[in-house]
Order: structure tokens, then C-alpha cells, then sequence
């Protein structure tokens, strides 16, 4: 018996779709920043972490609109979304659900599962590093796996499933940072910064004045998650799959070939770093209209993937290196 050999991609039919995802995917990005003033490259690096599947962590100081920009995806890519504000009293059944004992009308008693806020499509985690260790594990669990676990018993989260947290870079104190393992949970680490001058005057007479029309729907929740399918057939040139291995390896005390990695790094990004990096890069290239990805989509991801999974040790501070300086030192060797 001869077996069926499965039918090749067509190269043309594949062609067409990207194209025509990236048409939808200007219409979201444009339906956003209606109603975002200023933050482009944080739209479009959140974009980038729906598209590629993964979850996003939001680091900026308050007011600049983090928790508008959530809203705000959540109604243009047609997702359920909750909120949830984090506080050091939260437990986990605030946040996965529980169990509630009911007595039916025939006078039987039974568990009944109530399910909490993360049974959502689009979840904002609003400062996350202020709940307790125990309740940020109960979270980041759910987003890795896609599930929970109450009583013994498993309960499937919705499709698609994100998370978009967010946390201060102020008032630390009687917060709980997030361990580094679990910070790796996040596919993107972004920077939201202070808007620009001219940015902010327009978004200073947009929300001042009448009110603002509401943003419309774009795509719908299946959509996204074809959208996520097809990102994941976009080619890949030979010389991005090396460029994100170098950078990653590269990165990392044991195998680097950089003196100053070695003296500097206490430990570098592992392999979902090298993971993040070619699915961003994806989502990047179909976002900006072309087909493929480059080494400049690895270059301008690659702080957004690496500053989240590295750290560096105390010869660095104590020489004045920084962060952002050894990633920078990193991605200049690209290529």
C-alpha cells in the first residue's frame, strides 16, 4: 500500500494571503493609532506579540495610556478582553476561578466551577509585579499553558489567549519583582515611553474636546488566530535564521565569543529568546508590507526579546556597563 504524500504549498495562493493579511493589518494598525497618540513602535511591538501568539509585558510610567492601548486592541482585533488590577491581597482563585458548593432544588449538593477573569480572549494584567509570588505563578502558569487547574480538575482557556501586563518603573516598594524564569513567559518586553512633542499637543486637543469616535472592529478573534497561523509560513532567509542563532549564542557567557559578554553577562537569553526573535520578526516584516523578514527586523526586535532574559553581573555596574548598552554591543554585530 502506497501512502499519500501531502500536498505541497502553493507558492501563489500563499503569496495571496500575505498580501491580503497585510492590507487588514494596516487597517489595525491605522484603526489604533485613531485613538493611541504617540506611541507608533509601542502599537506596533504589541501588534507583533498578538500576531506572533505570545504575551507582552508593558513597562512605562503612569499616563502614558497602557491600559487605553489594551482596550483599545481588544475591540479593533474583536477579542473578549477583562482587566484585572493587581494588588499584594490577590490570590488565585481571584484570578483562575474557584469552586462553589450549590444545593439544587432536589436537595443535592454539588461543586459548581466559577470561572475567573483570565477566561478572556485579551487579558490586561495591571501592574502585575505588585501581587504576591504565589498569584503571579498562577497567572504566568495559565499563560503557558493554556489552562488551569482548580480542585483537581482542568479547565481549558478560551482562543486566542493573551496577556498584556503592565508594571511601573516607580514606587517599588511592597512589590514582588518577577523572577527571571518567569519573565521569559513574556515574548516581548516593551519600553513605553513619553510621547513627543507634536504627539503630545495632538493628543492633547484629541482628548480634551469633543468626545472621541470609538474605534471600530477590524479582524475577529478567528481571524487573528489565521492571521498567527500564516505569520508562522512566511519564508525565512538562511541568513536571518544565522543572524538570530549568533545573536542569541552570542549573548551567553558559556558560548559567546565576546570578552566583554563574558566579563559582563551573569546569564544570557536561552532558547525561546532565538523562538521570539523569528516569530517577531515575522509579524514585523508582514507589518511593514514585505514578505520576508530582514536582519534590520532582527536589529530593532532584538532589545524588546533580549532585555527581559539577560542580566548582568556585578563587574558590569561596578564598570558602569548597562543593559542596554551590552544589547546594543550585541546587535551591532549583526549581520
Amino acid at each position: 500500500m502506497t501512502l499519500a504524500q501531502p500536498t505541497p504549498p502553493n507558492p501563489d495562493a500563499l503569496l495571496a494571503d500575505i498580501v491580503a493579511l497585510g492590507g487588514r493589518l494596516q487597517m489595525v494598525r491605522t484603526e489604533i493609532g485613531r485613538a493611541i497618540h504617540g506611541q507608533e513602535d509601542t502599537i506596533e511591538l504589541a501588534l507583533i506579540a498578538l500576531l506572533s501568539g505570545g504575551h507582552a509585558l508593558l513597562v512605562g510610567m503612569p499616563g502614558l495610556g497602557k491600559s487605553r492601548l489594551v482596550e483599545t486592541m481588544a475591540v479593533v482585533l474583536g477579542l473578549a478582553s477583562k482587566r484585572i488590577q493587581f494588588t499584594p491581597d490577590l490570590m488565585p482563585g481571584d484570578i483562575l476561578g474557584s469552586e462553589v458548593l450549590e444545593e439544587g432544588a432536589d436537595g443535592r449538593r454539588a461543586f459548581r466551577f466559577l470561572p475567573g477573569p483570565v477566561f478572556c480572549q485579551l487579558l490586561m494584567a495591571d501592574e502585575i509585579n505588585r501581587a504576591s509570588p504565589r498569584t503571579q505563578s498562577a497567572l504566568l502558569q495559565a499563560m503557558q499553558e493554556g489552562r488551569v487547574s482548580v480542585a483537581g480538575v482542568e479547565h481549558v482557556l478560551p482562543r486566542p489567549f493573551h496577556v498584556l501586563a503592565t508594571q511601573n518603573p516607580i514606587e517599588q516598594e511592597g512589590t514582588y519583582p518577577l523572577p527571571e524564569a518567569q519573565l521569559d513567559r513574556f515574548l516581548l518586553e516593551i519600553q513605553v515611553r513619553y510621547p513627543t512633542l507634536a504627539a503630545e499637543r495632538a493628543m492633547l486637543l484629541a482628548t480634551t474636546g469633543a468626545p472621541e469616535a470609538l474605534p471600530s472592529q477590524v479582524l475577529s478573534a478567528e481571524e487573528l488566530m489565521a492571521a498567527q497561523s500564516l505569520i508562522r509560513r512566511l519564508p525565512v532567509g538562511e541568513s536571518v535564521v544565522t543572524a538570530i542563532l549568533e545573536l542569541v549564542r552570542r549573548g551567553r557567557p558559556e558560548s559567546s565569543d565576546d570578552e566583554e559578554i563574558i566579563r559582563h553577562v551573569a546569564w544570557g537569553p536561552g532558547p525561546r529568546a532565538a523562538q521570539a526573535l523569528m516569530l517577531a520578526s515575522r509579524a514585523r516584516a508582514l507589518l511593514d508590507g514585505r514578505l520576508s523578514p530582514s536582519l534590520d527586523d532582527i536589529a530593532a526586535l532584538a532589545p524588546a526579546v533580549l532585555r527581559h532574559r539577560m542580566a548582568l553581573n556585578f563587574t558590569a555596574r561596578a564598570e558602569g556597563a548597562t543593559l542596554k548598552g551590552t544589547i546594543a554591543r550585541l546587535v551591532s554585530r549583526i549581520g
